[in-house]
């Protein structure tokens, strides 16, 4: 499979006076259309992958290529673009507008890239809804869902702009067992019906030994890289 992200010797340093670095010389690529989980303890530098990974922080050093385009190059509107065509987010809380129903929610990264919305985008949020569960609620204002209702929601969000890669921080962290499982089910089809690649931080044992591939994160640096 071909290469879609790639980590070339990442160090991030927080502070100038105080210097605390957090990752050490991450060098690390993920495949297309691959299923992936990060752990590591609290504090690891796990997160500070994943947001560099999702370009919203920088290295203090290294490169990050995402399908073969070097990120450090492009000036910061340029990122924000190439972000929003090409990555979507999934977060532990879901970070809804809770002033817009669960169809409007799913469609702002399409408003937010052209600054209006179609019929065929809008057709496209409803399938989404329809797809994660949740064309019964689709005209709901987001604070009157469920927590897994809203977590579904999130995700038909961050797949809106057909993005070639999914980013997702602990993104059952909040939702009951059984919750967590069929919020995992959903990810996973998404995976496999549409080649879309998955990088998932969790804490969660049962998702991480289920994905194509698991690295730990330790003290900022790569512990274990495995696949299954």
């Amino acid at each position: 499979m071909a290469e879609i992200v790639r980590l070339q010797n990442i160090n991030k340093i927080y502070g100038d006076k105080i210097r605390t670095q957090v990752l050490f010389d991450i060098n690390l690529s993920f495949e297309e259309g691959t299923f992936n989980s990060i752990i590591g303890a609290s504090g690891s530098g796990k997160s500070t992958l994943l947001n560099i990974l999702g370009t919203l922080d920088q290295p203090t050093t290294g490169d990050i290529l995402i399908r073969g385009v070097r990120t450090s190059d492009m000036k910061r509107k340029q990122i924000a673009r190439f972000r929003n065509e090409t990555i979507g987010f999934i977060f532990q809380f879901h970070y809804l507008l809770p002033e817009f129903t669960a169809l409007e929610n799913v469609l702002m990264p399409t408003r937010i890239q052209n600054g209006k919305v179609t019929d065929a985008e809008k057709a496209r949020a409803k399938e989404l809804l329809d797809v994660v569960g949740l064309s019964g609620v689709m005209n709901n204002l987001s604070v009157n869902m469920s927590g897994g209702q809203q977590q579904r929601a999130a995700i038909a969000r961050a797949l809106m702009n057909r993005p070639p890669i999914i980013l997702a921080d602990e993104p059952t962290g909040n939702l009951d067992s059984v919750s967590t499982e069929s919020i995992y089910k959903l990810l996973r089809q998404v995976n496999r019906e549409t080649g879309t690649t998955f990088i998932v931080i969790t804490h969660d044992s049962r998702i991480a030994e289920k994905a194509d591939r698991i690295v730990e994160i330790k003290d900022g640096r790569i512990g274990l890289d495995l696949k299954n």
